[in-house]
């Protein structure tokens, strides 16, 4: 290996209890600065930075991937990824801006690796039996990390403002994704015989099956109308491939098993549920999660799936004291107490527990950036849950809050958000003097607030 790597051995296990935490935290501050890079060392280095992620060492995380992060492909991917997922949960736009930067110097680092074609060999596809055999492992992985990297940046792109330009160009950034993952897609189908199936190989095929699992799982939930206009370009949506290659990925011990599993959770637990497909499969979400509850005891993002899970079962004090444990977990990244506070919301809404529901929303309405009219508008509708006298505790006017929803919605991509109008429209029988009040508040922003997702 071409870098020193003092006190690694026993850090590929999560941060557990006491000790065992311990001699995590002490193996990461005893690795010094690599001198060299290849690229069986930037993977081993990258998947310490995911144990630290996944420990709620995210500065750390950072860290470690910073110093290669314009000199290996991996280091770019890692340390760019973890400032896309910072400006995603902040919604700043100083954060949105750094993390398009530092993702398009992210892309400028995987090119530096990709295979470079002759004007002949561009006009032709990048798969051929001839092109296979003249790839190198650094290539194939670079075109796996280019991809992902694209993918990103596109969708960085789509938050940054609203002009239709951005729009296109993140479209066509996700169309090229797109094409690469397919190509590799046919790399690895070409390679499994011919190839020594070694570690570096086995990480290859993992990135191949996150991308093609994705996308054919996301594309295939889309109307039929959108899905056959976007195959006429190029795209395809097959579910059962989706799942079946996100669940081989899952199943692995590479470094990006981890995130099919979060991709088939985030299915199971939310989209599925969202879009009424009725497919939601609870029994394989807890197994898949089973394991990094076990090596990430503490981790605020495998904790909060738990607790998503218990909810969904209808085990709600449980999930209640999980949610709890989630927020104490880690205080640097507040982003994930929002998402917790969400999720109480609703559960003490289940309960009929108004005044605790009123709590979290007010909570998300003050500290998260996501959709203040949404939070607005459920705190109000919460409200009207509450006898007068409560209301009057709070010292919140539910009218004037209603009234406040409509200046409060905002744009993605130029697009208004489809529960933001919703909110909007509902919160507009408060707008005139002639009020219409919310007939049970409780079932509107339950049943009509999923239903405006397919509008």
């Amino acid at each position: 290996m071409a870098s020193e790597k003092n006190g690694m051995e026993g850090t590929s296990g999560g941060g557990g209890g006491g000790g065992e935490e311990e001699n995590f935290e002490d193996a990461f501050e005893n690795i010094p600065v690599a001198t060299s890079m290849d690229l069986k060392c930037a993977l081993e280095e990258c998947s310490m930075a995911l144990n630290l992620f996944l420990n709620n060492k995210f500065s750390e995380a950072l860290e470690l991937l910073r110093p290669w992060s314009k000199g290996s492909m991996y280091h770019a991917l890692g340390y760019s990824t973890i400032l896309v997922m910072q400006a995603a949960m902040t919604f700043e736009q100083q954060d949105i801006q750094m993390g398009i930067a530092t993702m398009k110097e992210a892309l400028q680092t995987c090119q530096k690796f990709r295979k470079r074609n002759t004007v002949v060999e561009s006009l032709s596809s990048l798969v051929s039996k001839q092109t296979v055999d003249q790839l190198s492992e650094e290539e194939m992985h670079a075109e796996i990390c280019y991809a992902e990297c694209l993918l990103q940046k596109a969708a960085l792109t789509f938050v940054q403002d609203e002009n239709m330009i951005n729009f296109i160009k993140g479209g066509l950034k996700i169309r090229t994704s797109y094409q690469i993952y397919k190509e590799c897609h046919q790399v690895l189908q070409m390679t499994q015989d011919n190839k020594s199936r070694n570690e570096i190989y086995h990480q290859f095929e993992g990135g191949v099956q996150l991308g093609i699992g994705a996308f054919n799982l996301m594309l295939s939930l889309l109307p039929g109308r959108i899905l056959r206009l976007l195959e006429f370009i190029g795209f395809s949506g097959n579910r059962e491939l989706g799942l079946q290659q996100l669940r081989e990925g899952a199943s692995g011990a590479t470094l990006r098993a981890i995130l099919c599993t979060f991709t088939l959770l985030l299915y199971h637990t939310y989209v599925s549920l969202i879009l009424g497909t009725g497919e939601a499969n609870l029994v394989e979400a807890e197994t898949l999660l089973q394991p990094y509850l076990e090596k990430f005891p503490k981790g605020a993002i495998i904790l909060f799936y738990d607790a998503r899970i218990d909810i969904l079962k209808g085990n709600f004090e449980k999930a209640q004291v999980t949610f709890q444990e989630c927020i104490k977990a880690q205080q640097e990244w507040r982003q994930i107490h929002h998402l917790c506070y969400w999720e109480l919301m609703w559960c003490y809404s289940f309960q009929q527990d108004w005044l605790q529901a009123y709590r979290y929303a007010d909570l998300l309405c003050k500290e998260s950036r996501w959709s203040k009219a949404i939070y607005v508008f459920q705190k109000a509708a919460i409200l009207c849950m509450l006898p007068d006298s409560d209301v009057k505790t709070t010292g919140e006017d539910i009218v004037a809050l209603f009234r406040q929803v409509e200046s409060l919605k905002q744009r993605i991509a130029g697009k208004s958000i489809p529960t933001e109008k919703f909110a909007v429209r509902k919160a507009r029988r408060y707008g005139g003097t002639q009020q219409v009040k919310l007939i049970v508040p409780a079932l509107v922003f339950t049943a009509d607030l999923l239903q405006s997702s397919f509008e």
